[in-house]
């Protein structure tokens, strides 16, 4: 992926964000006579160690590992098991905006768009029927009520688990690179940015007040400092 130094994140920290706060990722890789893509829960099992010279201190995604899980008729499933330790890359795709040239005052403008996604390529193993695949559902509905449920308590739905689990299948990649690109109008001048946030939230829209506020905590990431709510 093309990642022009201006969209680099600054912190690893807002990279695991955008992959636990959007587990649907699209999980990508080739099969013997065509490309294949899936949506599928991911969540991160295992994180890595952040290398010597790195920018940040602190573990990162690259060196750990993630876990998914798919159906097991998906003919993505079989070129899986095709290629063991095939390459995959796993797309998280987090908020997006459309920006209006009507979000500023600055004339000519063009329309853009802003958001957040991060690559992560690995190496791909696909996991033994049972007790793994059941573990890798529960390990997936245990972070997803983190994120996006209420707490739910799986105790008295395990053995429905148990019963659907024949028609899933799981696979673990282990994370050999990422790259993440935060286009979040970092090009502009600062009072052109701070258009584009006002109208993002007073917009509402969609992802647009996520975008704002991301928006801003690049901003305060760039100053040391601490974003405000929006």
């Amino acid at each position: 992926m093309l990642v022009p130094p201006i969209y680099a994140p600054q912190r690893t920290g807002d990279v695991l964000e955008t992959v636990r706060c959007h587990p649907l990722a699209l999980v990508c890789s080739n099969g013997a006579a065509t490309p294949f893509a899936t949506h599928a829960p991911v969540i991160i099992e295992r994180l890595g160690e952040s290398t010597e010279g790195s920018d940040e201190a602190g573990p990162t995604l690259a060196g750990g590992s993630l876990l998914g899980h798919i159906n097991r008729f998906n003919d993505h499933w079989e070129a899986i098991e095709a290629n063991p330790d095939g390459e995959v890359l796993v797309v998280f795709q987090g908020p997006q905006a459309y920006i209006s040239p009507t979000a500023y005052e600055k004339r000519p403008a063009a329309p853009t768009w802003n958001f957040i996604t991060v690559h992560v390529r690995g190496r791909i193993e696909a996991l033994p029927e049972g007790q793994p695949v059941l573990d890798v559902v529960t390990a997936t509905v245990s972070e997803l009520e983190k994120v996006a449920g209420t707490g739910w308590d799986m105790t008295d739905s395990l053995d429905y688990f148990r019963k659907i689990q024949p028609g899933v299948r799981a696979f673990r990649v282990h994370v050999t690179s990422v790259e993440a690109m935060f286009k979040l109008s970092q090009e502009h001048a600062e009072h052109t940015r701070r258009e584009i946030r006002e109208h993002l939230a007073a917009d509402g829209a969609g992802y647009a007040r996520e975008v704002a506020e991301a928006m801003w905590a690049v901003e305060f990431a760039a100053g040391g400092g601490t974003a405000p709510e929006v």
